[in-house]
């Protein structure tokens, strides 16, 4: 194997009959019919378009020294690229901060997160691990944000 290739590496331990149910829920995700319940809210957060759901957890990791990028709620269920993502998730850049909430938001989601990083790039993607729990996973991502910031286990970054 090249030491150079990308590699991802599995962080989150979901059992395998929570695997089954997320392979049913795609499934049948896909085969149903989607409507619009509510459009897409975006907002420009560091100069970049990001879903409005995650903006306040976006703040807080930032705060804490937790380079993000990448973000997608995804919480139209149109399958569309711009109104949809079929799970929620966040990137942040690997770095002694990102690897403290990590896991930490592992400690706190549990079987919620699905975790892997990308060992090339040192990039850490967050997602929902069920299908269809976008607004969820959002809520989750700031609360977790906001009760590390409250730990005190960060570097505040002004």
């Amino acid at each position: 194997m090249d030491l150079n290739e990308e590699q991802e590496v599995l962080l989150s331990q979901q059992p395998a009959h929570l695997w089954r149910r997320r392979k049913l829920e795609l499934m049948q995700w896909t085969e149903r019919e989607k409507q619009t319940v509510a459009a897409k809210r975006t907002e420009i957060w560091n100069d970049v378009e990001v879903d409005a759901e995650l903006v306040d957890a976006l703040t807080l990791l930032h705060r804490a020294g937790v380079r993000t990028e990448f973000s997608c709620a995804g919480v139209s269920p149109l399958d569309e690229p711009v109104d949809h993502s079929l799970y929620a998730y966040v990137t942040l850049v690997q770095n002694e901060a990102a690897d403290r909430f990590v896991t930490y938001a592992l400690t706190q989601m549990r079987n919620r997160l699905l975790v892997t990083l990308e060992t090339g790039t040192g990039r850490y993607d967050l997602s929902s691990f069920f299908i269809g729990h976008n607004r969820s996973f959002c809520w989750w991502m700031q609360y977790c944000a906001a009760h590390f910031m409250d730990r005190n286990d960060y570097s505040v970054v002004t």
